[in-house]
């Protein structure tokens, strides 16, 4: 399965340049939620690096599963990262996750840079688990 988990984990690198671009244009929510699905495609990676079929969306949970199925050890920053990821998933896209205004509304550069730094954590982890 390590070429499933070289194809997630070049789309997963294709994500974080995305999230760089919409960050670079201002588009926070959207840098936000591709933050996260490149970090979970990642993550993926790493599942299929063990032979594990990785279900969900969760980045948190997708990791609990790879360190339980490989015993491999994990930064506390790693996961840290999975949990500030996860808080994007939907409320980046959905208006209806905020009591009022848009989801662009509702996010900021600090915000994005935070989940662009996240994102490039688990990557690299995901990176070093690979290879």
């Amino acid at each position: 399965m390590r070429s499933e988990a070289l194809r997630w984990l070049e789309e997963a690198e294709r994500d974080i340049e995305t999230a760089e671009i919409l960050y670079k244009n201002a588009r926070y929510n959207a840098a936000c939620f591709y933050s996260h699905q490149a970090a979970e495609k990642a993550v993926k990676a790493i599942l299929y690096s063990v032979n594990e079929a990785p279900w969900g969306h969760s980045i948190r949970i997708l990791l609990e599963r790879y360190i339980e199925r490989s015993k491999s050890s994990l930064v506390e920053h790693v996961m840290e990262c999975a949990r500030e990821l996860d808080r994007h998933y939907i409320p980046s896209r959905y208006p209806n996750a905020h009591p009022t205004g848009t989801s662009f509304e509702a996010y900021d550069p600090k915000t994005a840079e935070k989940a662009l730094e996240c994102s490039r954590e688990i990557l690299k982890y995901a990176k070093g688990e690979i290879k």
